[in-house]
């Protein structure tokens, strides 16, 4: 409940003087007050939130709407559509009595509106443009995620990425790193293995065949050229709505680690490509990453530590993310610090692990005059609890709010309007095709081919054949090891007398140093430890 005074600080401290994300309307004793406001300031949507709750309670419908009202300020939106329900921004709304109902209560000026949207998918597994990337730019720590490497594995593999680098091996796709390994772990790998130091033909073998096992569940298709330039997330439509990208995830529910490493991938790469340009009036790009506990679950150390430092480096770049979750406590305490947006949609407590996480999310809210713990487990669908940050820097008044609705369909586009999307999409001619590039596949194949010819060349000479040559080889290299030999004796002497020449300039200039004398015709005078 919500008394007026509450209700007066609520309206003064969402008062912003620039372009807003409108979130809903303030409640009091259960009922929408319309004259009371809650947003979101557009210009710190690059400092990154969370909009979490329990199932059903009005999650999605919640990024939707935040969604929308990006685009039409221009803003672009990636999203991760793992239930397949975000597709409906591509369709208008449709409207009806108890939407209807709903609007006129808190004063929504609501209006059945598509938007511009770009579908995607992991290399082609759904419908979508087709997002690939190749091993090398996915990088030893992501893979290792993706594979479920432990530590001392993913230093392996960082070795063999270093090895391939040194060697001109380039890795595209799972092929070309399998090869890699499998040539370390022959014969005539041993001397490059050994060479790299910590890394054991035992656990190569183990990480060959992770690789192996990547490739029988079909995800070589996600590796691979062309890559996809992270650079087409910022385009605008050509009324100036910013595009909305939906990569839809709902065929791969089965490969979590795989497609929350495949998100980071991408923040990782825009953060290296994008410009530094501190606060903005309004944000490059924001994230949407719905399930965020799947980012989580199992990491390793270096993983969590990449997520860290990309959640707090991005905010520079304009880039804003909202992980999209069920309680607090799904998101490290080092990611959540960072958040300073926060839409809590109701929670239930049914068990003690409940409750435990009721009361840890309770504490994550600033001071407020709410018993958030009751008002939590009562709100009803559509409403959450908000708090942002304000264009001053500082966190705004804790809101029970009634959130608003979106305006485009609420639920999945229809599977003709995502195929036509897909198909008439400018991006498609790009990235729709694989392309197999020569690299290090093709490469040590090529190398094992020749030996084998030399080989097989070898073998079918005469044996008098072979003896002369044999002879001829023994002789040449008598005549290499004595012309070597003289060639030495030579450098010994030249080197001998360099070194008296070097030696005797060198006990010159420390005499120098150490009296203050110059070079003959210097004009430097003193100096040295008597100057």
């Amino acid at each position: 409940m919500a008394t007026d005074e509450q209700l007066k600080k609520i309206a003064d401290g969402y008062k912003f003087s620039g372009e807003t994300v409108d979130l809903g309307v303030a409640m009091s004793e259960g009922e929408p007050q319309p004259d009371v406001p809650v947003s979101l300031p557009l210009s710190m949507m690059n400092r990154h939130g969370l909009v979490a709750g329990a199932t059903g309670t009005g999650k999605t419908k919640t990024l939707q709407s935040m969604a929308e009202q990006l685009s039409s300020n221009g803003v672009p939106v990636f999203l991760a559509d793992v239930k397949g329900d975000l597709s409906g921004l591509a369709e208008k709304g449709e409207s009806g009595e108890k939407l209807e109902a709903r609007n006129a209560a808190i004063g929504q000026k609501w209006e059945a509106t598509s938007f511009p949207t770009e579908f995607y998918s992991l290399g082609g597994e759904g419908m979508g443009v087709p997002i690939r990337a190749t091993i090398h730019s996915f990088g030893p720590i992501l893979l290792s995620r993706v594979m479920d490497l432990n530590e001392t594995q993913e230093s392996s593999l960082q070795l063999v990425f270093h090895y391939a680098d040194q060697h001109e091996l380039e890795l595209y796709n799972l092929a070309d790193l399998r090869a890699v390994i499998q040539f370390l772990t022959s014969d005539e790998g041993k001397e490059a293995l050994a060479d790299l130091g910590g890394l054991s033909k035992a656990t190569a073998g183990v990480i060959l065949r992770k690789i192996v096992g990547l490739e029988a569940d079909g995800m070589d298709k996600f590796f691979g050229e062309p890559q996809f330039e992270t650079e087409e997330l910022l385009r605008t439509a050509e009324d100036g709505r910013g595009i909305i990208s939906a990569l839809e995830l709902s065929e791969l529910q089965s490969k979590p680690q795989l497609f929350s490493t495949f998100l980071m991938w991408l923040l990782a790469d825009l953060f290296e490509e994008l410009p530094e340009v501190g606060d903005v009036d309004k944000p490059k790009l924001v994230f949407f990453l719905d399930e965020a506990h799947l980012l989580f679950n199992g990491a390793s150390k270096a993983f969590l530590e990449s997520i860290t430092q990309t959640v707090r480096l991005i905010r520079s770049k304009g880039v804003g993310i909202f992980f999209i979750t069920q309680t607090p406590k799904d998101v490290p305490g080092d990611v959540l610090g960072q958040l300073a947006n926060r839409v809590q949609h109701a929670l239930r407590a049914f068990t003690p692990e409940d409750a435990k996480a009721l009361k840890a999310t309770v504490s994550t809210f600033p001071k407020s005059d709410y018993d958030l713990e009751s008002l939590l487990t009562s709100a009803g669908i559509g409403e959450a609890v908000v708090t942002v940050m304000t264009d001053t820097g500082a966190p705004s008044p804790v809101a029970w709010t009634r959130m608003y609705a979106p305006q485009s369909r609420m639920a999945p586009a229809a599977p003709e309007t995502v195929q036509s999307i897909t198909d008439n999409s400018e991006l498609a001619p790009k990235y729709a095709e694989t392309v197999d590039s020569y690299s290090a596949f093709e490469k040590l194949n090529e190398q094992e081919e020749q030996k084998e010819k030399q080989a097989s060349e070898e073998s079918a000479k005469p044996q008098d054949t072979k003896d002369k040559e044999s002879e001829g080889k023994a002789k040449a290299e008598a005549g290499k090891d004595k012309n070597e030999d003289k060639d030495r004796r030579k450098r010994n002497d030249a080197m001998m007398r360099v070194g008296t020449n070097v030696a005797s300039q060198v006990g010159r200039e420390l005499v120098r140093g150490l009296f203050g004398t110059s070079r003959r015709g210097g004009r430097r005078r003193g100096g040295g430890f008597f100057g």
